[in-house]
């Protein structure tokens, strides 16, 4: 779910602009790993405090919807 939600704030966001995400599922990683490979957005930092994952995503920079 949290994938959904992002893939959806992202295609609002200006080319280049960062969106992070939070998530207790630790399953997220290996899933924003793979949305980011897919759709060219880059993931450009996760960390993990008190069981919250924190994810920053960039958006690709071409104005192609995710």
């Amino acid at each position: 779910m949290p994938v959904l939600k992002a893939n959806r704030s992202l295609r609002d966001l200006p080319p280049g602009a960062r969106l992070r995400v939070l998530a207790t599922d630790k399953a997220s990683v290996a899933d924003f790993q793979s949305y980011c490979r897919e759709t060219g957005h880059a993931l450009i930092a996760f960390t993990e405090a008190s069981g919250v994952l924190s994810f920053v995503i960039r958006r690709r920079m071409n104005a192609t919807p995710a």
